[in-house]
């Protein structure tokens, strides 16, 4: 074994070792459970300090690929280990099954458009008969037609722009062509769990930013900056699991921060675009030429068309699409075709305007009454709303007595929070709003002390 991680180490930095040792464990050429060498020994055959050899173990420790038993030594994990620590999968534990399910953070599918009547209009326009679909393996990847919808409506002009299977899959492909193993990403703290695992996926490290009732604090990101990182990753709008969505002020206060960091590439996650009652803002009308945007659809559309828009600067974007064409190559020109006309059609605004509207009149419904029996949320916008409870434990198990599964906060949490949460997805209740609030503060209440015996307190408005 010792000769299998030396071989493959080829910078000897702390960084560089880390990163052979990374590539050996999710190839399985290190098997979970595996007993690693003395640090002494790795570093006496690569030739550096024990002392670069324990920060790269260190770096591998925080990235949930090995762990140190004592006298067993440093093993390797993998396989269930490694998808136990995933926060994703800590999303839905166990409770999905129950008569209301509230954990999903999904849109309610009848206030999404109906596609026989777009699959009617294709065909009565013979558009994709008549159209010149995938001819080629070369053909660029988005529609011209799409493009220049897309382009017209972007919040701040862009040199290149394309499509792929969602808001996660433009996370994913953007991450891995920016990050290294060891670098530091900033992260809003509560952030969506995947955007954690993403980071962790890399084997980088999430630097955690508070945030306030306009988003990221531009205190908490001045602070962040200084641990070097290569990559900010925000949510402008409908903040998941929060509500939050920037402000215009916060907005600008933000880039400039960010001004004197060229080094940093934001990542803005537009997920909920079509369904937020605030405005879109963005950190690209002042960085244009280092933010990416991302604009999902899944949530206003349908998660099945399996698509988001993602525009920026071609110094990011080029690499994602051009290492694309060695896996899938495209997203399908037909969903294409079905995501052009929805985007057109005058009843898709006329429904799109429906649901925000009723979306923000069952999260205002649910957030007065909730306030009337004491109980303590945000949901400024979007689909989620963030429940502080006495204990997130207790107070799940409430909820699943009276049938109701919601999401547990703590897989949101990129550092620990002063007060435990839930996840309610507001946008999936339709009526029975006092009869709910009274349930959810019940539970808010369960177990009677906040984490360490801190108070509980809620996201201070306007900065304050």
């Amino acid at each position: 074994m010792l000769q299998l991680i030396t071989t493959a180490v080829t910078d000897r930095g702390a960084q560089g070792i880390a990163a052979a040792v990374s590539r050996l464990v999710h190839s399985g050429e290190l098997t979970a459970g595996a007993r690693l060498p003395t640090v002494r020994a790795i570093a006496r055959e690569l030739g550096v300090s024990p002392t670069t050899v324990s920060e790269a173990w260190s770096s591998l420790t925080r990235a949930g690929l090995i762990a140190t038993r004592g006298r067993s030594g440093t093993v390797v994990l993998g396989g269930d280990r490694l998808r136990a620590r995933m926060r994703y999968t800590r999303m839905s534990p166990g409770m999905a099954s129950l008569p209301t399910d509230l954990s999903t953070g999904v849109p309610d599918h009848d206030l999404l458009p109906d596609l026989t009547d777009t699959l009617r209009r294709l065909g009565t326009q013979r558009r994709l008969s008549e159209a010149r679909l995938t001819t080629s393996y070369l053909d660029e990847p988005v529609l011209p037609g799409l493009e220049a919808h897309l382009r017209e409506h972007w919040p701040y002009p862009v040199q290149q722009l394309t499509v792929v299977d969602g808001a996660l899959d433009a996370l994913d492909r953007i991450i891995r062509a920016q990050v290294r193993f060891g670098d530091r990403v900033l992260v809003e703290n509560p952030a969506f769990p995947p955007v954690l695992d993403l980071v962790d996926a890399v084997g980088a490290t999430a630097v955690p930013l508070a945030l306030d009732r306009q988003g990221i604090t531009p205190q908490a990101l001045a602070e962040g900056l200084a641990a070097s990182p290569v990559l900010l990753i925000l949510q402008p709008r409908a903040h998941n699991p929060t509500g939050v969505s920037m402000t215009a002020r916060r907005t600008a206060e933000l880039a400039a921060v960010l001004e004197a960091h060229p080094q940093v590439v934001v990542v803005e996650d537009d997920h909920a675009a079509d369904i937020t009652s605030a405005p879109p803002v963005s950190l690209g009308a002042a960085l244009p030429a280092r933010t990416v945007r991302i604009r999902s659809f899944a949530k206003s559309l349908g998660p099945d068309l399996r698509l988001a828009a993602v525009g920026g600067p071609a110094s990011v974007l080029a690499p994602v699409v051009d290492r694309r064409m060695l896996g899938p190559g495209w997203s399908s020109r037909l969903l294409q075709h079905i995501l052009l006309d929805l985007l057109t059609a005058p009843s898709t605004a006329v429904l799109l305007e429906a649901a925000r509207s009723e979306y923000a009149r069952r999260r205002l419904a649910l957030l007065a009454a909730l306030a009337q029996e004491g109980a303590a949320a945000t949901a400024d916008d979007g689909i989620n709303l963030w429940l502080e409870v006495a204990d997130q434990h207790a107070a799940m198990v409430s909820l699943a007595a009276h049938g109701i599964a919601v999401a547990p906060g703590a897989p949101f949490e990129a550092a620990p929070l002063d007060r435990h949460h839930v996840r309610v997805t507001v946008g999936l209740v339709r009526d029975g709003f006092p009869e709910l609030a009274a349930v959810l503060a019940e539970a808010a209440r369960a177990g009677g002390a906040t984490r360490g015996g801190r108070r509980a307190r809620a996201l201070p408005r306007n900065g304050r």
